[in-house]
């Protein structure tokens, strides 16, 4: 057995202080990795560090420099799981500030090209490298009062769908997870604190939970290397679409 065979293989997941992040932490955690853990909120990514065993390391993917310590705090990597991501608002087209479309883009665009571009050389020298990009149904789908957040993950399915070609013949594989409703602090993040809104938004169906997405990034980074998943789409059994929901209260 090689040495690189002997030794846990690493995830790195961003905006793991709560939610999907978090809760892939744990699970990749008992599936034996190594996790190294990366959030702005360092006493929350502490907390869920000491869950999984993982290490935390704080990381705001909307700053260069701080994407930069980052990843000269990690010696190797073999999973990346680009998970930050953030919405603001539900304006439409012509009452969108630049502030918040601004926010979106660098956090979940521009962060994710800049923890691939710093982690991509070790991914490749590993021999099994794998980058997880958490898209999301609004990747392909669209709706009223969303089009800052739903073209920022659009522009996240057409950077996983280039990678897929850019990388082919390298041992890298390329994942892309797009859920539907996860009830996390996604809404009240959205609405700016508003719990009440936030709530509403998950009523009258039971959503999925973000290990429900847990497993799914399980799943496919753990299939053989010779294997790549491209796409996982994943939604509550009560949506079919992302506007089109079976809440209690129409039946």
């Amino acid at each position: 057995m090689t040495s690189s065979a002997a030794r846990a293989r690493t995830a790195v997941i961003t905006g793991a202080s709560s939610g999907i992040g978090a809760a892939a932490a744990l699970r990749l955690a008992e599936e034996g990795f190594d996790v190294v853990l990366g959030a702005r909120r360092v006493e929350r990514l502490e907390q869920v560090a000491a869950e999984c065993g993982g290490r935390p390391v704080q990381l705001d993917v909307t700053d260069s420099d701080s994407v930069d310590r980052f990843a000269a705090a990690i010696d190797s990597v073999d999973v990346l799981i680009n998970n930050a991501g953030v919405a603001v608002g539900l304006e439409p087209v012509a009452e969108l500030t630049d502030a918040g479309v601004e926010k979106v883009w660098q956090t979940n665009v521009m962060g994710l090209i800049r923890v691939t571009q710093a982690l991509l050389p070790r991914l490749e020298s590993g021999g099994n490298g794998h980058i997880v990009n958490v898209g999301s149904v609004a990747g392909f789908e669209t709706y009223p009062g969303g089009a800052g957040y739903t073209a920022s993950k659009h522009a996240v399915r057409a950077i996983t769908r280039t990678l897929r070609m850019e990388l082919v013949g390298k041992p890298i594989r390329i994942t892309e997870i797009a859920p539907g409703h996860v009830e996390t602090e996604f809404a009240v993040t959205r609405f700016g604190g508003d719990d009440q809104r936030a709530k509403r938004v998950y009523e009258g169906f039971t959503p999925l939970r973000p290990a429900d997405v847990a497993d799914c990034v399980a799943w496919a980074v753990t299939r053989p290397p010779n294997v790549n998943i491209d796409e996982i789409v994943v939604r509550p059994l009560a949506q079919a679409t992302a506007t089109l929901i079976a809440r209690k209260e129409d039946s």
